[in-house]
């Protein structure tokens, strides 16, 4: 499933909502849609059943925690969900690093990118959010969106 493909299955009743203005929220939904193909894959060897709950909670929390931060009224208070959805992606990524043995290094490896793509986002929102600069040094991710959106490897 592409990126395109994926944009085109959306009910109106999200892709109406202000909130899908954020492409952060778009590539969040977007990721725990691959996800949940990944860890009905990783659900069936005994050795990453746990995994997979942890990588699937992770991944919905994401996007599930932009759209709370996105509905609070203070700036300090979106970033604070924001920043748990940095933590969720962050966790996410690390997931899928454990995952690569089953579902395939170029699986994780794709899931993995898409996940430092939303990273960087969110880094970008939550200080502009808080009205201050974050502490955290900026990584050089290169990242190519739109092979990364519309060649999904699939398990």
């Amino acid at each position: 499933m592409t990126y395109d493909e994926w944009l085109a299955s959306i009910p109106n009743e999200l892709s109406d909502d202000p909130l899908w203005r954020m492409e952060v929220y778009r590539f969040a939904l977007f990721a725990n849609d691959l996800a949940w193909h990944d860890v009905s894959r990783l659900a069936q060897d005994s050795r990453t059943l746990s995994l997979s709950d942890q990588l699937y909670r992770a991944s919905g929390s994401i996007s599930a925690n932009i759209a709370e931060g996105y509905s609070r009224k203070s700036g300090k208070d979106q970033a604070r969900f924001y920043e748990y959805a940095l933590g969720s992606a962050r966790e996410a990524r690390v997931w899928y690093y454990h995952a690569r043995h089953i579902l395939s290094v170029e699986v994780a490896t794709h899931r993995i990118k898409l996940l430092t793509r939303i990273i960087r986002l969110l880094l970008t929102i939550i200080p502009s959010e808080r009205g201050y600069k974050m502490a955290e040094t900026r990584a050089d991710y290169d990242i190519d969106i739109e092979t990364l959106l519309n060649q999904p490897p699939m398990p």
